[in-house]
């Protein structure tokens, strides 16, 4: 809206339907990298003008071995969190992924009270 470029303009230029453009920027589907850097290049902006509000969050978050950071890393690092991990992205129905997401928070609450 800011350069008056409409979602559907924007998406013929990166070949995609506007839907699909609607859906990146109310956030319902993930964007990549390389579709970002293409959207920045097409409105004319810098990268790091989609990351402006990030900015704050990064300088005051914690580094990889800071902090929670550390278990996570050690936990995706290893076999069974690798092959958890590889398995989840690969089911694209988002509902079935936020109940599997849910089952796990729930056998974890279930074994933290057990404890």
């Amino acid at each position: 809206m800011m350069i008056g470029m409409s979602q559907e303009r924007l998406g013929e230029l990166l070949g995609l339907t506007f839907q699909q453009v609607q859906k990146y920027e109310k956030g319902v589907n993930r964007i990549g990298a390389g579709r970002l850097f293409e959207i920045a290049r097409i409105l004319g902006v810098p990268i790091h003008y989609f990351y402006e509000s990030v900015a704050q969050q990064i300088n005051a978050a914690p580094g990889f071995s800071e902090g929670e950071a550390q278990p996570v890393l050690e936990f995706v690092s290893s076999g069974e969190g690798l092959q958890l991990s590889l398995a989840y992205m690969r089911i694209k129905d988002t509902k079935v992924r936020k109940r599997v997401l849910d089952l796990v928070k729930s056998l974890a609450e279930e074994n933290t009270s057990k404890e």
